[in-house]
């Protein structure tokens, strides 16, 4: 009995050091590091967008739990590439939009650097989701 928990363990650990070390992995820990980040910066902005960041936040931290547990292989009922491909179009297109109303806002300089990240996560969410495109696959 101990062996099989302790192979368990073995097989959870490994599942997620192999995660952790491809470039998903490294892209979704760089999202919730940016998401968090601007989340903390537009917390003096307008209620929606607040809630549209973290809303992101949420969503990478759920798609990451779900790979790191290896739960997307075992749930086969749901095509979890294009899942995780929408999820990060949506996130390009939603911080593409804020960024530029906040950067046409013309506000003080909390207000520009707030848009640049929101640029800058743009451009990180678009490249995850062409290297998550299943057309690409």
């Amino acid at each position: 009995m101990g062996d099989s928990q302790h192979g368990s363990a073995s097989s959870c650990w490994a599942t997620f050091t192999n995660f952790s070390s491809s470039q998903k992995g490294i892209l979704l820990y760089t999202e919730i590091i940016f998401c968090l980040l601007i989340l903390t910066c537009f917390c003096d902005l307008e209620l929606g967008y607040y809630s549209l960041m973290g809303i992101e936040m949420n969503l990478a931290v759920v798609f990451l739990v779900l790979y790191l547990t290896g739960l997307h292989t075992k749930i086969q009922c749901i095509s979890w590439p294009w899942c995780d491909f929408f999820r990060t179009l949506s996130a390009a297109i939603i911080y593409l939009i804020t960024s530029i109303s906040v950067l046409a806002g013309k506000g003080t300089r909390s207000e520009i650097i707030d848009g640049i990240l929101g640029l800058i996560a743009t451009c990180l969410f678009g490249c995850d989701a062409y290297v998550s495109s299943p057309l690409r696959q």
